[in-house]
């Protein structure tokens, strides 16, 4: 609506309507000052009949019009300032809070709610943010502008609630006015004084700016440290165990850990008072398990996870007191192990007198075995190096088994946790048959309902999965695990359905990997499991928020269908009943982060067909070339696997039944091969439309391909186009023949094909990599030089001995992998906004395919004997050609293929 008298008139006459007594009047006039409310300008419009209208009674209409406006409006206005506010306040926008506390004066408790919406849409993050300078003084400016208005207006809206307190209506609206107000209080008192003070936090930097002088600064820093070692001895000594403290107290350990791995440094650790002093007052005392620990472990296991699974826990106590138990055994393995080895002792000793009461004591004794224990580790192995003197196996049947076995698995969950987490560290030391002992009890814990016990059983699984046995198969094999199969499936899916748990990552790689170590004897489960896998698909499809649980979902549907498609290919169609219902609602509401992993699994299923397509993939082909779809980065490569799956299972059926699709197609090479991020792809798929379509099907379009391929050549010429434009040229030459490569060339412009060999083919032939693509170029390149009369009677003929020497080159010499400098950044290219990226499912795999196929066996004898037939043909010409001007050594690798097809050229 634009602002001009034409719409002021007719919004004049709308709102006079609603003013007559005749609903027939009256009714349509306010549906259409409802339907144009929307409209830009709208609102604007009304406050100028408020403000200049002659017509008083239109100026009051205009007034009511504009307040019902902003009443049903003020939820998306107040949306929009949330939105606004959380990139501009405060700093772009710092009046924002004054503005808000005026309008708690208007008295409209319909406006008053829309600011509190606001206020609490922008202050729920303080709830979840990290601690930080700039959050605290976020929050002074808040509660200084903010605290005493909110407190007024909580005191008068509770006086107004009793004043009410008859009006079912008005309360209704009053409480609703409450609760926000009960929202923000939570929210602005949420972070609290655990945080470390500025006090705290420079004796930490200095801490730190001391273990960087110790380790940077060795010489000049030598007569200060012992200073050093002392004061920040006494700091570790005095100091609490309040949360405040931690990173205080990490940085510090981290320092005499620093110092003590350094040799001329030793002399002040090695008495045994001070190592037995060291281990008293700051190890053990910081690997105890505290109740902020055991909170974390109860109600936020993703951090608790993320902390002491994914390595995050730099900042610990726990961290600096392994950290440091590792330094002091680089010199003191000995004396360490035997003081640490009576603390354990003693820590299990008070365990045992009362598990329920001492369990803490037991879960610091396990950590401080780990500390001592490992020496290195690695996130695929484990620990791979260990302290001899500590007796690992032992240990794992005298106290960690106890724990696994325990019939309640929900008892000691933290004890649990750390059984299942020693089994899994431990796991490239200890003997396999523990580890199979301990397979089945870990299997039991997936059920345990600490969130935190569960994913580690989950995880610990998978790693045992992984690992490998001397002849580099699966340590743990499909056999063994035939007694718990169904329990172990049974218990992997029943703990998706755990509290907490509905998309845990750690659970779903463990089935992944399941059923990559089970392979056939998953088959049985999977008319079940495929069920259970494609509704969680579903569900996950509405609002995808973890990715790698979304990978492994994904993963886990290309392992069930490859393992029961590989027994019995027939059931591809039952996958495809179970899976195209879901695929088709993410392929309809467009879900972007899938489609890329939906096309992949697509295109698997589609490449178990034999030769033909089924009806349902037909019906899907148009969709797949519209232009939309290819501006995300994300589905180029697995849209291109799913057309040159359609290509290769029907070209015929899309030459017949949808040959009007053909330039749709076309339509998408010309757009890959533009893109130098890109134009392999687009040579991809080319190369399936050369190979799989009827020649009269492309008849029509083939020299118009190779003029946009010149067009490309010319305006921007990469080592990788290079490579992939001599693949194509190499395999049209296969596919149609050297005279019918010769004539399009020389179709396009005179001479062109003599151009193409001596500036293209001859000089680049050698960067061509890959086995198959050598192949296609050395075929391609011998019927050439053996097919082509052109080469022999023509011009061209001066390029027929560089040509062969060029494809000796290329099997005898190494690849040329040369790029020059100003294509090194090639790959980078400005992708509008977010993009989701690729992500190849390693279990989606294509095998590579080979074109030529078993037809040629050897290229090298396929060329000695194309000569020869040459040769038969006019005899004399080629020995003559070849003695004059072939390269020595190429003449003599000749020989050697000539003898090797036992032919001689005549």
């Amino acid at each position: 609506m634009e602002l001009n008298d034409v719409y002021l008139q007719t919004l004049t006459e709308f709102l006079r309507k609603t003013l007559d007594p005749d609903p027939a009047v009256r009714r349509p006039a306010e549906k259409f000052l409802e339907s144009v409310e929307g409209n830009q300008n709208y609102s604007l419009l009304l406050l100028t009949l408020l403000e200049k209208s002659q017509d008083t009674v239109i100026r009051v209409c205009a007034a009511v019009t504009f307040k019902n406006y902003i009443k049903r409006n003020w939820r998306i206005l107040s949306d929009a300032i949330s939105i606004i506010g959380r990139e501009d306040f405060p700093q772009k926008w710092p009046d924002l809070l004054t503005e808000m506390v005026t309008r708690f004066r208007s008295g409209d408790f319909h406006i008053i709610n829309g600011v509190l919406r606001t206020a609490h849409s922008l202050f729920k993050r303080y709830r979840h943010e990290f601690k930080s300078n700039e959050l605290w003084s976020e929050i002074k400016l808040v509660l200084d502008t903010f605290a005493l208005p909110l407190t007024e207006l909580f005191k008068a809206t509770i006086e107004l609630c009793q004043t009410h307190a008859t009006d079912v209506n008005a309360l209704k609206v009053l409480f609703s006015s409450l609760t926000l107000i009960s929202k923000l209080f939570y929210s602005l008192n949420f972070q609290d004084e655990e945080e470390a003070g500025l006090l705290e936090l420079l004796k930490s930097q200095i801490c730190d700016n001391a273990a960087l002088y110790a380790q940077k600064y060795d010489e000049e820093f030598q007569p200060y440290l012992p200073r050093f070692v002392t004061a920040i001895w006494n700091l570790l000594v005095s100091t609490g165990q309040e949360v405040k403290y931690d990173l205080l107290v990490s940085n510090a350990i981290q320092f005499l850990a620093s110092v003590c791995e350094r040799p001329h440094y030793k002399h002040l650790f090695e008495d045994q008072n001070t190592l037995t002093s060291i281990c008293e007052k700051v190890i053990v005392p910081n690997m105890e398990f505290r109740s902020a620990d055991e909170e974390t472990f109860e109600d936020n296991s993703e951090e608790y996870i993320r902390r002491d699974l994914e390595g995050s826990d730099i900042d610990t106590r726990r961290r600096a007191a392994c950290d440091l138990v590792r330094g002091l055994c680089k010199f003191f393995e000995g004396p360490v192990t035997t003081i640490f080895s009576g603390y354990v002792n003693s820590m299990l000793g008070e365990y045992a007198k009362n598990p329920a009461q001492n369990w803490k004591h037991k879960d610091a004794a396990i950590y401080l075995v780990t500390s001592l224990a490992s020496k290195a580790q690695t996130q695929k192995h484990g620990i791979t190096q260990a302290n001899e003197l500590v007796n690992l196996n032992e240990f794992f049947v005298n106290h960690i088994l106890s724990d696994l076995k325990s019939p309640n698995v929900n008892e000691f969950p933290v004890l649990k946790t750390d059984a299942i987490k020693y089994v899994m560290i431990f796991r490239s030391q200890l003997p396999k048959e523990q580890l199979l002992q301990a397979v089945p009890l870990l299997i039991s814990h997936l059920q345990a309902q600490s969130t935190v016990q569960h994913t580690y059983a989950a995880h610990a699984l998978e790693r045992l999965f992984t690992m490998r046995g001397p002849n580099n198969t699966t340590l743990i094999t499909s056999a063994e695990m035939a007694p718990f199969t169904e329990q172990l499936l049974n218990n992997l899916f029943k703990a998706l359905a755990l509290p907490g748990s509905a998309e845990n990552e750690y659970i779903m790689k463990a089935i992944m990997r399941s059923f990559s170590l089970l392979q056939e004897s998953i088959v049985p489960y999977i008319p079940t499991l495929i069920g259970q896998l494609t509704h969680k698909l579903l569900l996950v499809s509405k609002n995808p928020s973890k990715p790698h649980f979304n990978h492994y979902l994904f993963e886990s549907l290309c392992l069930s269908v490859r393992i029961t498609c590989k027994a019995n290919p027939t059931t591809v169609g039952s996958f495809e009943e179970a899976l195209f219902p879901v695929f088709t609602e993410i392929l309809q509401n467009d879900v972007q982060e899938f489609l890329p992993y939906v096309f992949q699994v697509m295109s698997l299923l589609l490449e178990i067909h034999s030769n033909s397509i089924p009806s349902s993939y037909m019906a899907l082909f148009p969709h797949l070339l519209q232009p939309v779809l290819w501006e995300r980065t994300g589905n180029i490569p697995p849209l291109v696997r799913l057309l040159q799956a359609y290509l290769e299972k029907g070209g015929a059926s899309i030459a017949g039944s949808a040959a009007d699709k053909i330039p749709g197609l076309l339509g998408v090479f010309q757009k890959l091969i533009a893109s130098k991020a890109n134009d392999h792809q687009g040579f991809y798929l080319l190369n399936s439309i050369i190979e799989h379509m009827p020649t009269e099907s492309i008849l029509q379009y083939r020299k118009q391909i190779f003029i946009l391929l010149f067009q490309r050549l010319q305006s921007s010429k990469t080592t990788k186009f290079i490579k992939s434009f001599l693949v194509f040229i190499n395999l049209y030459c296969v596919k149609y023949g050297a005279i019918a490569l010769q004539e399009i060339f020389d179709s396009i412009q005179p001479k062109m094909f003599g151009m193409v060999l001596e500036k293209i083919i001859i000089p680049e032939v050698q960067k061509v990599s890959g086995p198959v693509e050598k192949k296609i170029c050395a075929v391609g390149i011998t019927k050439v030089l053996t097919e082509c009369p052109a080469l022999m009677d023509t011009e061209y003929t001066k390029l027929w001995t560089p040509l062969l020497q060029a494809l000796i080159g290329l099997f005898e010499l190494p690849e040329d992998d040369s790029i020059p400098d100003d294509e090194h950044f090639i790959d980078i290219e400005d992708t509008p906004g977010y993009q989701t990226a690729f992500s190849q499912l390693a279990f989606a795999g294509k095998k590579e395919h080979d074109p030529i196929g078993d037809s040629v066996g050897n290229p090298k004898i396929l060329l000695a004997q194309s000569l020869y037939k040459l040769s038969t043909a006019c005899p004399g010409r080629v020995p003559s050609m070849l003695s004059t001007s072939l390269n020595a050594d190429a003449l003599q690798y000749l020989q050697g293929y000539l003898q090797a097809a036992t032919v001689q050229l005549v």
